[in-house]
């Protein structure tokens, strides 16, 4: 959300920023948001005169009553009721036009970061650098599910008669396979600097308001009946949302933090061949990165975070590349953004592993997370977040490249041991 102080100097900047996103639709609240900040500043205003009228007036009223002037004293009396009952008609004004003024604020887009590509969707966003040199071997490579179920790894029938579609069992080396990836993902953070953290894996809706868009939570969260609570679709919501209203200590900055949780989502939508099988599902699990820190550290932290996951997938022997977002494909919160692409050779080019997101001070304005520093001033505290791992979709990329000609797959030395020391694994 933007400073309303921002949109009233510079509405011109917030249109260009609106347009640069293609969301043209969204133009006129801008000056639905002046008109409404205008009101709002007008009645306060008001308000202010009218209190200091009706505090002046009613001293004379001990004064009228102490000289005898009893029906002057009465007159002032009624022009304080009805000052009173103006400032209660204005204060009623004033909530409804907060609440409008607020609703709206909310809908308009963050300000991208200079250096974002223009364009209109996912299709134009811009490879930034490849990293591994991307393999296509000389046999074939199974869809992903069959690899897995060369081991006995995977049961999606059966998931879908307990939970229905999206859901899966992982079983026996694949299912360890996971939880070893995840084990290493955590100690490769933590070596990177991260205190670990396990949050709750529900929020509440002042949470979910805070750390993203309406249009975002609609198509991702699930609501628990009767509740106030949303199942989380990553850890970040959590995690972000532990800071909520508080004022931090500048001299604590930065928190760096690297989170577990199983995720939840509804990913609406018809999926494509390639986004059967384990791919798109509504519960997985995923070790996030999150940084809170003052607003000048954000880039540098931005491309610190995205480095980590880079360097994680390639001690595992996977080829990646990174992508920058385009200025269409960014959630309104979004200040930049780059994804992490893993080399797939069963399909010949790169997929969507992971995301790193830099979003200023959009989610700190929301929740209240301000920074105190030694001259006593505050100020809004910028965040960010990132994948570092999340399977099990980071275990296609793994087995497909991974994978050997008799079948077999070969378990990279960084994560033995976190197998029990096991090399490979075999058909069964």
């Amino acid at each position: 959300m933007l400073d309303i102080k921002f949109v009233r100097e510079n509405p011109d900047a917030v249109k260009a920023n609106i347009r640069n996103k293609f969301q043209d639709a969204k133009l006129p609240l801008v000056d639905e948001v002046l008109a409404l900040d205008k009101e709002n500043r007008e009645i306060k205003q008001e308000v202010e005169a009218l209190r200091a009228e009706r505090n002046r007036i009613s001293k004379q009223i001990g004064a009228l009553m102490g000289q005898g002037k009893k029906e002057e004293a009465e007159e002032v009396k009624k022009q304080v009721a009805a000052d009173a009952s103006r400032i209660e008609e204005l204060s009623a004004r004033e909530k409804v036009v907060e609440d409008e003024l607020l609703k709206k604020m909310m809908v308009i887009p963050n300000i991208i970061d200079p250096s974002v590509p223009i364009g209109k969707d996912d299709s134009e966003n811009v490879e930034r650098e490849r990293f591994g040199e991307p393999v296509v071997p000389d046999f074939e490579i199974p869809y992903h599910t069959e690899i897995m179920e060369a081991f006995n790894g995977v049961d999606m029938d059966a998931a879908g008669r307990v939970a229905g579609n999206g859901f899966y069992y992982l079983k026996g080396d694949i299912a360890r396979l996971q939880s070893a990836v995840l084990s290493y993902a955590r100690d490769f953070m933590i070596g990177r600097g991260c205190t670990y953290c396990i949050p709750p894996y529900m929020i509440r809706s002042a949470v979910v308001d805070g750390v993203m868009s309406f249009a975002e939570m609609d198509a991702m969260m699930y609501k628990i009946e009767g509740e106030d609570l949303y199942l989380i679709g990553t850890s970040e919501h959590s995690m972000i949302g532990s800071f909520i209203d508080r004022i931090l200590d500048e001299k604590d900055l930065p928190y760096t933090l690297t989170s577990y949780s199983p995720c939840f989502r509804k990913e609406k939508g018809a999926h494509g061949i390639e986004e059967r099988g384990v791919y798109r599902i509504h519960q997985f699990e995923k070790q996030e990165m999150i940084v809170v820190c003052k607003p000048e550290d954000s880039p540098m932290w931005f491309d610190r975070l995205w480095k980590n996951t880079v360097d994680f997938f390639r001690t595992l022997d996977i080829p990646v590349r990174t992508l920058e977002c385009c200025s269409g494909d960014l959630a309104d919160l979004k200040v930049k953004s780059v994804d992490v692409e893993a080399w797939s050779p069963r399909q010949k080019k790169y997929f969507e592993v992971g995301s790193c997101s830099n979003l200023g001070d959009a989610q700190a304005r929301r929740l209240k997370i301000r920074v105190q520093n030694e001259k006593g001033e505050k100020y809004l505290a910028h965040t960010l977040n990132n994948t570092c791992v999340a399977p099990p979709r980071m275990l296609i990329a793994f087995l497909e490249n991974n994978l050997r000609a008799d079948g077999s797959v070969a378990i990279p030395e960084a994560l033995r041991p976190y197998m029990g020391g096991q090399t490979e694994l075999k058909k069964i």
